[in-house]
């Protein structure tokens, strides 16, 4: 007899509903969406403007909650922690991107890869981390604060703490938003490294090209799921967003 082991999605949302509510009436970001994201997969998520593709992915990273249905993460359900657990989940099974590089500019780019691992009171392994600074191209800048990078090099600071920590999940917002088409690409080639060792991303993008770089390319309008696209080209994922933004 066969005993199949069943491997919980890295992410998964369930019937998630996103509403905001306002003097002008309601606003429904999402609407009941079902998608189970496996582990070791990049997914890019696109839509028109007003999709609700930045909410689907605060709401996944645990960043804000749902107003129905449910989120897990690896197994565990996301809605069921007090903050404080949710917090320290966050420092460990997570890891995220944005186009405004989220670093502080007082701390040095090593100091700025441990702080998630500091902050949550491990240990930090030097010889791991300028490993991480290493693979990103940094090696010999690691000292060097935020300010006195260009952009591309804060962004790869930002992926070598990714790379460093390990978590199971890395939360993408618009990651080559600020950087130029080179140094886009060299981004997009670290973070795809990412996923084929292991690692699970999720990222929001509205460039076709980017999004080319990811397995899957998930289509969202008016808050819902409406199509996805696997290993294709960016001429095709812009043809798809032209016609939903067409609709």
């Amino acid at each position: 007899m066969t005993i199949r082991t069943v491997v919980a999605p890295a992410v998964a949302l369930d019937s998630v509903t996103r509403t905001y509510r306002s003097r002008a009436g309601s606003v429904h970001a999402l609407r009941g969406v079902t998608h189970a994201f496996a582990a070791g997969t990049f997914t890019a998520i696109m839509g028109p403007s007003g999709s609700g593709k930045s909410t689907l992915l605060q709401l996944a990273a645990g960043l804000d909650k749902p107003t129905g249905g449910r989120i897990y993460i690896g197994g565990t359900d996301i809605g069921g922690l007090r903050e404080t657990a949710l917090t320290k989940f966050r420092r460990t099974a997570m890891a995220f991107i944005f186009q405004s590089y989220n670093l502080l500019d007082a701390l040095s780019a090593f100091d700025n890869v441990v702080l998630p691992t500091r902050l949550a009171g491990l240990p930090v392994d030097r010889a791991a981390v300028t490993d991480a600074l290493g693979r990103v191209g940094l090696r010999d800048l690691s000292e060097r604060r935020p300010p006195e990078l260009s952009g591309g090099q804060q962004q790869r600071v930002a992926i070598a703490r990714a790379l460093y920590g390990k978590p199971d999940v890395l939360f993408a917002d618009e990651p080559t938003g600020a950087l130029d088409r080179n140094t886009g690409r060299d981004v997009l080639d670290l973070i795809r490294d990412l996923a084929e060792g292991g690692q699970t991303v999720v990222m929001v993008t509205h460039d076709p090209l980017a999004a080319s770089y990811a397995g899957e390319a998930l289509f969202l309008a008016d808050g819902q799921i409406v199509g996805r696209l696997q290993h294709t080209h960016a001429s095709a994922i812009a043809q798809r967003m032209s016609e939903l933004e067409q609709r």
